[in-house]
């Protein structure tokens, strides 16, 4: 499915049919960004493979801090994506999640595609490492995401705190800023390849900035959880050596307003599909079923029984 179909796709799924058994709301990311496309074709795929007895809505969402804080507050079937990482945080009560919500009713249904890291610049700035950055505007993501958190360390690590111009743009605005020479950078958090910045290099020559061994290193030791990867050369028009940048695995979580029986047939559908879907968009290729393990919560019972039926493994911890 292409981009702009996928965008066409958002705009009709969000009415229920009159006969619906189901109602789910998916709230994800930016509209526009890989995770929001993501999840208007898993809200197709449910409700193609269901034959509508399975609806859902799509919400955008400001980034994974937002979603989980959503989450307690949020009636029965509620679907939201967050790095495991961010619910470990809110299980505990650490920040920003000290609001006494009860984050520990939260649970893990299947993995996501993970989280990313590009740092975008245009071609045409001089801008060929993090340290050009001085004296550049820059927009380090979305606030109190993953992509904001990664640019600050990487920011404090280099001295560059206060020394990058950070305009007040909205992440879901930056691509059109950047297009537009309002600003020299941004950075974004999703999927490669991204269908949005593959849609911006046709346009707009782009470079993107790579790590090296002690900012990866640096990265790693400030959050674990994070994975080295290499977007290969040429997977953007025009970026034609690889990108050494880092990922993070991300989840699909409910809580446990979530029937189980519901909770189930999405984890069943998701998993019995995910080939078909593949097929659409390579993103989800990125995904398996024994990846669960990296889920950092319980199981929402439904999607346990599902793996246990399926003769996936699953560790005590998520039991």
């Amino acid at each position: 499915m292409s981009y702009r179909a996928l965008l066409l796709a958002a705009a009709v799924l969000t009415p229920f049919a009159a006969d619906a058994q189901t109602r789910v709301t998916l709230k994800a990311a930016t509209a526009g960004s890989s995770y929001y496309l993501m999840t208007v074709q898993l809200a197709e795929m449910l409700r193609t493979a269901t034959e509508g007895r399975i609806t859902a809505t799509v919400e955008e969402s400001q980034g994974s801090v937002q979603n989980v804080r959503e989450a307690p507050r949020r009636p029965g079937p509620f679907v939201f994506t967050s790095p495991p990482s961010l619910i470990r945080d809110a299980a505990a009560g650490r920040a920003p999640f000290t609001d006494g919500l009860a984050y520990d009713q939260i649970r893990a249904l299947w993995t996501m595609p993970p989280v990313t890291m590009h740092w975008v610049v245009r071609a045409d700035v001089g801008v060929a490492t993090f340290q050009d950055l001085v004296g550049k505007s820059f927009v380090a993501g979305g606030r109190g995401t993953f992509t904001e958190r990664s640019t600050r360390e990487l920011f404090r690590r280099l001295g560059l705190e206060g020394r990058v111009n950070s305009p007040e743009v909205e992440l879901g605005a930056a691509i059109s800023a950047l297009r537009n020479r309002q600003i020299d950078g941004f950075a974004s958090g999703s999927s490669h390849p991204a269908a949005n910045l593959q849609e911006l290099a046709v346009g707009t020559a782009i470079r993107l900035l790579s790590l090296d061994a002690t900012l990866l290193a640096g990265l790693q030791e400030a959050d674990p959880t994070v994975a080295s990867v290499v977007i290969p050369a040429n997977t953007y028009q025009g970026v034609t050596t690889d990108t050494t940048t880092v990922a993070i695995p991300v989840g699909a979580y409910g809580t446990r307003t979530l029937d189980d029986a519901t909770a189930y047939d999405l984890t069943r559908t998701f998993w019995t599909r995910q080939a078909d879907m593949a097929r659409a968009n390579p993103w989800w290729n990125a995904v398996a079923p024994q990846q669960i393990v990296s889920l950092g919560i319980k199981l929402h019972p439904g999607a346990l029984r599902y793996y246990t039926e399926a003769g996936i493994a699953v560790p005590d911890a998520l039991k």
